[in-house]
């Protein structure tokens, strides 16, 4: 049975919209060539950080549902957003709903 799982993550605020929609476009085709299904991908909104990251004291937030049968999507897009410039910070929650 496939698992539920959320996945945040704040991208530069300073991309254009072009730029932020190729991290979106990339992010989203490692998860879907893993074997995740994706139920939405939706921008979030630029909101100022609790504390400063990178430089940065705001960042454009955005989240992506999926399902998937297997930790192999999850830890792909783990590994190259922790390596990707245009990811500040990323968070993936199992959901149990």
């Amino acid at each position: 049975m496939a698992a539920h799982y959320e996945i945040t993550y704040i991208i530069k605020p300073d991309l254009d919209e072009a730029g932020k929609n190729a991290v979106v476009e990339k992010f989203d085709k490692i998860l879907k060539d893993n074997g995740a299904e994706i139920i939405d991908s939706k921008d979030w909104e630029k909101r100022h950080l609790a504390y400063e990251i990178a430089g940065y004291h705001e960042g454009l937030y955005h989240i992506t549902n999926i399902n998937a049968d297997d930790t192999k999507a999850t830890s792909e897009f783990d590994r190259l957003a922790k390596i990707d410039d245009s990811v500040l910070r990323q968070m993936i929650i199992k959901r149990e709903d």
